[in-house]
């Protein structure tokens, strides 16, 4: 059932921790805020152990927390009941049960335990496994079990729907696919709340990326802006008597007129290039690792238009 309230998803405070009292415990999540819109696909982004999984797993309702707010659809999931789960989808990681079945079987099923599903075998086409239907589960490919698994998210119309890492095991063509799927999913209305290690996949479904690291939210932003301005402030390198020299400057044009100024009789500077940071780049120094291609070997500035490269 549709509600006016504009977030599918409001977080604050959450913590969960594991460990003992004689062990010691350890914040798996240590105070997360999060919302999420309706209509909107969210990316979380994250190394792994930064607490994306245990967050997802408790908005879903499949794990308790210690401490915080938590509404997903209106509802406090640990208290919510059979009509708010039918109002979500969810794509595991894995998932193999009923493997006797075959494709179209198990999506049936699955139909059949919500008030208005989709069509089983359009959903099954929509996944690319249309030649499969009548296949056994157990026969299938890795693959091909994963598509098994989104089409099990999605044949129930979900309004919220969570996918943790939904195209492992794609070949090219079949992410491309997924990923039409997706955005006609937002198109259509449905809440997707995406975990992914595919920095192309945030950037090509995300309306919004959230980096999450050491159990909070470090930073959130569209694909274009997250990290602010000068995260995406585009870098000059060279090579300079055999060292690698970098700017970060928001005027690249300038130092590429100096340093041809300064350069030999030909004009040419050696190794001369200018980058502008990818989502990837900028999500890198966000959890604290440097882009392989823009650590530099020495650092430069000029007075008042560029940075250290960090």
């Amino acid at each position: 059932m549709q509600t006016s309230d504009p977030l599918a998803v409001q977080v604050r405070g959450l913590r969960k921790r594991y460990g003992s009292a004689r062990a010691g415990f350890k914040d798996a999540v240590a105070g997360l805020d999060l919302d999420v819109s309706r209509g909107e696909i969210v990316a979380v982004l994250g190394p792994n152990g930064a607490g994306k999984t245990t967050t997802v797993e408790v908005l879903e309702g499949f794990r308790d927390r210690d401490d915080g707010e938590v509404r997903v659809l209106g509802e406090d999931p640990r208290l919510a009941g059979r009509a708010w789960r039918a109002r979500i989808g969810v794509v595991m990681q894995d998932s193999r049960d009923m493997n006797e079945l075959t494709v179209l079987e198990k999506v049936r099923a699955t139909a059949a335990s919500y008030p208005d599903p989709r069509d089983p075998a359009e959903v099954i086409a929509s996944v690319g496994l249309a030649e499969k239907a009548r296949a056994r589960t157990r026969g299938l490919s890795g693959g091909q079990r994963r598509r098994l698994d989104v089409a099990l998210g999605i044949v129930g119309r979900p309004e919220l729907l969570f996918l943790d890492e939904p195209t492992t095991g794609f070949d090219p063509q079949a992410r491309r696919s997924f990923w039409d799927l997706v955005t006609s999913l937002r198109d259509d209305g449905t809440t997707i709340l995406l975990t992914t290690h595919y920095l192309d996949e945030a950037a090509q479904l995300a309306d919004r990326v959230v980096v999450v690291r050491d159990g909070v939210v470090v930073a959130t932003g569209t694909p274009e802006t997250l990290g602010g301005p000068e995260a995406r402030t585009p870098v000059v390198a060279w090579d300079d008597g055999g060292v690698r020299r970098t700017e970060r400057t928001d005027r690249p044009t300038a130092i590429v007129a100096r340093l041809i100024a300064t350069a030999g009789p030909d004009g040419e500077v050696p190794g001369l290039s200018i980058t502008r940071p990818t989502l990837e780049d900028v999500y890198l120094s966000l959890i604290g690792e440097h882009p392989a291609d823009h650590t530099p070997t020495a650092e430069a500035r000029t007075d008042d238009d560029s940075v250290e490269v960090a």
